[in-house]
């Protein structure tokens, strides 16, 4: 029966690669999925038979559009750009815009496909979609960013709304592309409405919006850690990245008594022995959103140990929070942290953990180890929210939305325990995940029919 799963998920896999040539972080998502769900769907004919996770790995439509803007010299440029609305079988398409030279359409289907998923484990009505355009803002001046915003707006307007589709932040979309973007779409459109996530709090943002992924990243893990008797205080924690994610996830941490001892970007690493303090986290959120610059100034500013080129999974720690990018860890870092006492990772970046890293992981069921669409939900989470606060014309307090966003984080860990928990007690968090993210999309879209 084992060799039957295996070929069918062999077989399945061979479709996917065979439609979307080219794509592999798209075939890395689904194969990270189907290994769960094939098995789970053998005796489920009313998913079998129906197709629903091929049906799934298909997108609703993919729009591709040719963006032109002038730079501060008068010349012209010409960017692409992409929205891929993946399913709304549970609600409007929702996902982020990212902007960088390394969005193509297979990175967008990868992340859409995420996102359903995810959106799904929130319990809020919100589809999956992604969308972006390979346009770097790092070095841009503010006129021609807003300039290029406007000009991605005016094609994106016709393919989004607030009961269609509501897009969000992303990798190089922040705060300013966003106001950018919602400003044009009000220009466009003569309306003020709901349409874009993230907004500022002056025009219909919700609190703790940016803080959110970050915060839930770390919500997930104490809801593992409690699940099995422990809890974040006093533990030492690895996180890399200095974004808002990472730098909203060692806030947090150090709020819960955690010892946080590492933040990097791709230069390297800084490594403090003693802990990370409140204080210089806030002045890392401000080296790299104000002055844009490197984590090496935070060694010279502290006195961090830095290290070149490094990624910080060579240090001994209890917990790890990849907040950086997909693949941070390979199989070869996964059995590093496995042999320094990790014990739990939960992920803040889409897709951080290789395949043979996931393995690994699973194989060690001492470790706790939380996916991305049930770890990093907490930012989509409070987006979902700040449509409902759009739609009431009202603004929750910021405890309210933090109170809110405990309760997703707790009720996403629950399915993850209800349909991950295997026998002696241990949870696999990347099954439950799936399969609860599954279940909830795939009986949606039998209640339609053929569609």
């Amino acid at each position: 029966m084992v060799v039957d799963k295996a070929e069918n998920l062999e077989k399945f896999m061979e479709g996917v690669v065979e439609r979307n040539p080219g794509e592999p972080e798209f075939h890395q998502a689904v194969h990270e999925v189907a290994m769960d769900i094939i098995p789970y769907i053998q005796d489920k004919p009313r998913y079998k038979d129906l197709r629903i996770l091929e049906r799934m790995t298909e997108p609703d439509r993919v729009v591709s559009f040719r963006v032109v803007w002038e730079d501060d010299v008068g010349e012209l440029r010409v960017n692409r750009g992409f929205r891929v609305q993946q399913n709304n079988a549970i609600g409007p398409y929702k996902g982020g815009i990212r902007f960088h030279p390394s969005v193509n359409q297979g990175m967008l289907k990868f992340l859409a496909f995420e996102q359903t998923f995810k959106n799904s484990l929130t319990g809020l009505p919100m589809g999956g979609g992604k969308g972006g355009a390979n346009f770097d803002p790092k070095g841009r001046s503010d006129r021609e960013v807003m300039r290029f915003c406007q000009a991605f707006m005016t094609e994106l307007h016709r393919h989004i709304g607030p009961d269609t589709d509501v897009p969000a932040g992303d990798i190089g979309v922040g705060a300013r592309e966003v106001g950018y973007l919602f400003g044009q779409y009000k220009r466009l459109a003569n309306r003020f409405e709901g349409v874009l996530t993230g907004k500022a709090l002056e025009f219909g943002g919700s609190h703790i919006r940016t803080e959110a992924t970050g915060y839930g990243t770390v919500y997930m893990m104490e809801e593992m850690l409690t699940h099995h008797g422990e809890h974040i205080e006093g533990q030492r924690c690895l996180v890399s990245g200095s974004g808002n994610v990472a730098t909203y996830c060692a806030e947090k941490l150090i709020a819960m008594g955690g010892k946080v001892l590492t933040l990097s970007d791709s230069n390297g690493m800084v490594y403090a022995p003693k802990g990370i303090t409140q204080d210089q986290v806030d002045w890392v959120k401000e080296l790299k959103t104000v002055r844009r610059g490197r984590i090496s100034e935070a060694a010279e500013e502290f006195g961090f140990d830095y290290h070149d080129g490094a990624e910080p999974w060579g240090i001994e720690a209890d917990l790890a929070f990849p907040c950086a990018t997909q693949n941070e860890i390979d199989g070869e870092e996964a059995r590093t942290l496995l042999k320094n006492g990790v014990r739990g990772v939960s992920e803040g970046a889409n897709m951080p953990t290789t395949p043979e890293a996931i393995s690994l992981f699973s194989e060690a069921r001492r470790m706790l180890h939380a996916p991305a669409k049930a770890a990093n939900a907490g930012g989509v989470a409070v987006s979902g929210l700040e449509m409902s606060q759009n739609s009431l014309r009202l603004q929750w307090s910021e405890s309210e939305v933090d109170e809110r966003l405990r309760k997703i984080i707790r009720s996403i860990h629950d399915q993850c325990v209800e349909y991950g928990v295997q026998s002696g007690g241990h949870v696999d968090y990347f099954k439950g995940a799936n399969i609860a993210g599954f279940t909830k999309v795939a009986d949606a879209m039998l209640a339609y029919g053929v569609m």
